[in-house]
């Protein structure tokens, strides 16, 4: 699948002008490795969901500089109104071809602040141009899909469809968040093109329009179910809600002499408990035990929370705003450094960035995240480097600010995360369904909620790594 956005342009400048300085200097081809990673759990959770690494694959897959691209990188000038870029360079970018290998961790993982779900290794120019594409892939996706789960949650197992393109930040956030929701747990989505282009359920009703296109609400709704009786849910506050669901019902029992049924009804305002209540009631007495409640209106996991603790009787909910935008964490604060770089003579260099912040110290070197297990449930995810390796009696020294040391003498198995994803345009990874990805994400929240529920998960550098990141540091002070 190939979207307009699929162009190596979709970068920032500053990419394209170290891509230039690297070639300019002939240090373009020199090997190095860059992580991607976030550093801090999203809306005060202790976990996120992985989320956008097919969506990377399809980007990498159409990694062409095209002739267009060129000769639009051929207009920009420099503040000596010359060309920014020569000639020569963009005859390079025009025979450019994607020889980088990526490794990543499964989509629809459970991930943790300051693991690297990517580690991109390969010629220094093509892992600059990367940067900003991944980030911008994988920080939203992982974020929508991250709010999904725990929309999901609040919910107690009614499905959520997500209704959220209208306020998404532009088509493409909208399929963005169309995809990233359902791998996070939503069951449709009202975006028609994300169904078409990512296989996802599509769900949708009526509008107030509809009803106020009509001499009145009966006349709309028994429209509606002329239309559409094998797919008739009927929104039902245009006017007056309890009114609304009668008219509902009448329609309904017109639905049933036809052969078919009233499928829900769809609260969009109100005071939704107390109007889920009333409606079923009255669907119940009529005879409509089976008629599903919709929900929509501002919706998130904390309003939906709350919706069930007072008894509230919706079968299913319509999430759009707070779940398409992240409303309430807007953005996740990934990053991409260069952790490692081969010197002239094939050896690695250890990379770091330097800050105030001991957050936004980078680790260095090449990365591995190997997660234990003890009874099949998680004890700590500890990265570790590649070319150091992880002792036979490993020790990790937590990274959530105490530096506390701790033996891993507790765990039955383990997993190393990041996967090969790439070799060079080879994608090597057998690509997933969409709904397998769902699923595996839906066990691993289970598993993950079952054993740690709210509580703090513990991530580690290997000892070896950490006495390494430790010595560069004072190295480079």
């Amino acid at each position: 699948m190939t979207l307009p956005t699929y162009s190596p342009l979709l970068t920032d400048l500053y990419q394209l002008t170290m891509a230039y300085g690297y070639w300019k200097l002939n240090m373009h081809e020199r090997e190095a490795a860059f992580h991607l990673i976030f550093r801090k759990n999203p809306f005060k959770g202790n976990y996120a969901l992985c989320c956008g690494i097919m969506s990377v694959v399809d980007f990498l897959m159409n990694w062409r500089f095209h002739e267009d691209d060129l000769a639009y990188l051929a207009t920009l000038k420099n503040s000596a109104d010359t060309p920014l870029f020569s000639q020569a360079f963009l005859d390079y970018l025009s025979k450019l071809s994607f020889s980088c290998d990526i490794d990543a961790i499964p989509e629809g993982t459970i991930v943790f602040a300051n693991e690297p779900l990517v580690r991109v290794q390969g010629p220094i120019l093509q892992c600059q141009l990367l940067e900003t594409a991944l980030l911008n892939i994988i920080n939203f996706q992982t974020l929508i899909a991250t709010k999904a789960t725990r929309v999901c949650r609040a919910a107690q197992g009614d499905p959520i469809i997500e209704f959220g393109m209208r306020r998404a930040q532009g088509p493409d956030g909208a399929l963005s968040a169309s995809r990233a929701a359902y791998v996070g747990g939503c069951v449709a989505t009202s975006n028609t093109l994300a169904g078409k282009l990512f296989d996802i359920p599509v769900r949708g009703t009526h509008a107030h329009s509809w009803v106020s296109a009509f001499p009145n609400e009966n006349e709309a709704f028994n429209a509606y179910a002329s239309v559409m009786p094998n797919n008739c849910i009927l929104l039902v506050d245009t006017f007056n809600t309890i009114e609304g669901v009668k008219h509902a019902i009448e329609t309904g029992k017109k639905l049933r002499t036809e052969g078919a049924d009233l499928l829900g009804i769809r609260l969009d305002s109100g005071n939704l408990s107390d109007l889920s209540i009333k409606a079923r009631k009255l669907l119940d007495e009529a005879g409509f035990e089976n008629t599903s409640i919709l929900a929509s209106n501002s919706l998130d996991e904390y309003v939906i929370s709350d919706l069930k603790q007072q008894g509230a009787q919706i079968s299913a909910w319509g999430v759009g705003t707070h779940l398409a935008t992240a409303y309430d964490h807007p953005a996740l604060d990934g990053v991409y450094k260069l952790c490692a770089l081969r010197d002239k003579k094939g050896e690695w260099e250890y990379k770091l960035k330097l800050s105030e912040q001991e957050a936004k110290i980078s680790n260095p070197g090449r990365h591995q995240i190997r997660r234990f297990f003890c009874n099949d449930q998680y004890v700590i995810d500890v990265i570790f480097d590649l070319d150091l390796g992880m002792s036979d009696l490993p020790e990790a020294i937590l990274l959530n600010h105490s530096l506390q040391h701790k033996h891993l003498d507790d765990y039955d198995g383990f997993v190393d995360l990041l996967i090969p994803i790439m070799r060079g345009d080879n994608l090597v990874l057998e690509k997933t369904s969409i709904h397998q990805i769902r699923e595996n994400a839906m066990s691993a929240m289970d598993h993950f909620y079952s054993t740690h529920g709210e509580k703090e998960y513990s991530v580690g550098l290997e000892k070896k790594l950490f006495e390494l990141k430790k010595r560069l540091v004072e190295e480079v002070r």
